[in-house]
């Protein structure tokens, strides 16, 4: 997992996803911050940049995703007391 990653702008973020009061700035930033921390892939990337009912697919992928990280990352908090 790479350091440089904002988890707290991730969770904003992504709950902002979640309850559907997101921009498309901000999705756009969301799916940025994943791929430049090589959470997803570039095809998953251009997919979601590409648009339509595929690129809201990568979007909800993109969310577990981010989960799993945000998740990780609250362990490794616990865990380094």
């Amino acid at each position: 997992m790479a350091s440089n990653l904002d988890y707290i702008r991730l969770n904003t973020l992504s709950q902002k996803i979640k309850n559907n009061t997101a921009t498309k700035a901000e999705k756009d930033e969301y799916m940025l911050s994943l791929y430049q921390n090589g959470s997803i892939t570039e095809k998953q990337y251009k997919e979601y940049k590409a648009d339509g009912n595929t690129g809201e697919q990568v979007l909800q992928a993109a969310m577990v995703i981010g989960g799993i990280i945000l998740f990780a990352s609250l362990l490794g908090e616990i865990f380094k007391a």
